[in-house]
């Protein structure tokens, strides 16, 4: 190539306009085009963040008692914990519940349901339950904790085992010439004698075999053995004492303190003619075991007035009637509930008490107990209603019952 070339020139014209060309400023249009798409770029990345960020959640998760720190992903409760790996069916309890939003470090409590075999005065049943202590499952029965004896601490965790019920029953014993009437919580007839305080001789034939379950209202007929000699044991009936208590309805009746028969030995001295005993004297006779006085408390308590039974349709008040009639507490027991659930939360489902963590209609402490019932137990006056009837009969057998105690002291 000369350097007179016309071609070599133009060529080099063409590298030079090029050049110029890429360094020229962008026009107004370009220049938008680049800054959309790199928006577009920018916000696709924000969008990403902003949504990772609204689905990560930490939250506590309690699962049948032991507290457990998860992260996971999802929008509500049923997405954190599939995202974690805790798998939940259908009798399983969740609180909050599955559709419920999930709470950026807030707590949830997962209770795995079981069957569990329970036996209450030898009779056997199977049920389901998300307790996880012995005494938790007797109570999700309704029974009241302290007329029932157990086959394990209450404390206990739930086993294998199964759970043996004993509940108080009066039991009639017909010994020597007497009636004792007797309250025991025994499994069985011979246990229930030991605690009404009849004691066996050898050869007493008793009318029902001693390792038979004992129930409420069993007769119980003990024909003592003849004796050949001059000295016989005989129970001591107690005595039964009443004692006013303003924790009870008037009407209303429980056994304080459960009597206990004595035992009394006697000496005699017998006639015998040809071999058969004709007639006895008595010599001496001693109390070796001095009777226990049976107390029972006997109400005092007023009912409220039963006119305050009527309610407006459609309440939670209406619905706590219905509830309560279903186990058969009439107008008399409700008029004793409305006053105590006006009294601890005028009947409001999200009736709080900041000081001691007392929750909903019922003022169950704390409230989540009333989970055992159902996961919307924070919202549904139902779930809050049916947990508390069930701690009423429990505890206190009926809603006047709790009534007197929360007029009496202060709580139920």
């Amino acid at each position: 190539m000369t350097a007179g070339d016309p071609a070599a020139t133009t060529r080099r014209g063409a590298r030079r306009a090029a050049e110029q060309a890429a360094l020229a400023p962008l026009s107004r249009a370009a220049r938008w085009r680049r800054v959309g798409a790199q928006g577009a770029v920018l916000a696709m990345v924000v969008g990403a963040t902003s949504a990772f960020t609204v689905l990560h959640k930490e939250v506590t998760v309690d699962v049948d008692g032991r507290a457990v720190v998860v992260e996971g992903f999802g929008r509500t409760v049923g997405d954190v914990l599939a995202s974690a790996d805790i798998d939940v069916a259908e009798r399983d309890l969740v609180a909050p519940s599955l559709s419920e939003p999930a709470i950026r470090g807030g707590q949830i409590v997962v209770r795995h349901a079981r069957q569990i075999d329970v036996e209450v005065d030898g009779s056997e049943q199977t049920v389901w339950t998300t307790a996880l202590t012995v005494g938790e499952a007797v109570d999700d029965l309704g029974l009241r904790d302290s007329d029932v004896r157990l086959s394990a601490s209450r404390s206990s965790s739930l086993g294998r085992e199964t759970i043996r019920v004993s509940t108080q029953k009066t039991i009639h014993l017909v010994v020597d010439g007497q009636v004792i009437d007797g309250v025991s919580s025994s499994s069985t007839v011979r246990d229930a004698l030991k605690d009404i305080g009849l004691v066996l001789e050898e050869g007493d034939h008793v009318s029902v075999p001693l390792d038979a379950t004992a129930v409420d209202g069993l007769v119980v007929l003990v024909t003592r053995a003849s004796s050949s000699g001059e000295t016989v044991t005989e129970a001591v009936p107690f005595e039964t004492q009443e004692v006013e208590d303003a924790t009870l309805i008037k009407g209303n009746t429980k056994v304080k303190v459960a009597g206990k028969a004595g035992v009394r030995t006697s000496t005699y001295e017998l006639q015998v003619v040809n071999g058969v005993v004709v007639g006895r004297t008595l010599l001496t006779s001693i109390v070796t075991t001095e009777p226990v006085t049976q107390v029972v408390r006997v109400g005092t308590a007023e009912l409220p007035d039963p006119s305050t039974v009527a309610v407006e349709p459609g309440t939670a008040q209406a619905l706590g009637k219905e509830m309560a009639a279903a186990r058969g507490w009439g107008d008399d027991q409700f008029a004793c509930l409305l006053a105590l659930w006006n009294k601890e939360s005028g009947w409001r489902v999200n009736a709080a008490n900041a000081s001691s963590g007392a929750y909903g209609i019922p003022q169950a402490l704390p409230g989540s107990k009333m989970a055992t019932v159902g996961a919307d137990w924070q919202t549904n006056p139902a779930t809050q209603i049916t947990w508390g009837l069930g701690y009423i009969a429990g505890r206190y057998g009926d809603p006047c019952g709790a009534w007197a105690h929360s007029e009496s002291s202060g709580w139920y």
